[in-house]
């Protein structure tokens, strides 16, 4: 079964910067809206960013400005570059995925840990 697979997570001190990257583990067709999700010990996965196949991007607010999203549709890789990270941002980041712009993500990551000390 095709999974998404991300990469680039790591340790870095406040105010750095870190880049993820997402790409399927497989070949999927006609891939849509795009999104990184991330959680913290003890509390829901919440929603970062995501990214439309025309690359209409949102945000939360919690990061907007600091954190850009992309995407290459040729290699159906999307990213997300951190600056100015905050011991906050600690987490696992998921990558997700889906076909159907209206339907739920259909395709996640395992998750990549970040880790940002103060």
């Amino acid at each position: 079964q095709v999974q998404m697979v991300e990469s680039g997570g790591g340790l870095v001190q406040a105010g750095g910067s870190l880049s993820l990257s997402c790409a399927p583990s497989g070949s999927i067709a006609n891939l849509n809206t795009m999104g990184w999700y991330r959680q913290a010990p003890g509390k829901p996965r919440d929603l970062v960013a995501t990214i439309t196949r025309g690359g209409r991007t949102t945000y939360a607010d919690s990061v907007h400005g600091r954190f850009t999203i992309s995407r290459d549709n040729a290699k159906n890789t999307m990213y997300l570059q951190m600056n100015s990270l905050r011991p906050e941002d600690t987490a696992v980041y998921y990558c997700a995925a889906k076909t159907d712009p209206i339907g739920p993500y259909k395709y996640w990551g395992q998750g990549t840990q970040v880790t940002v000390s103060s």
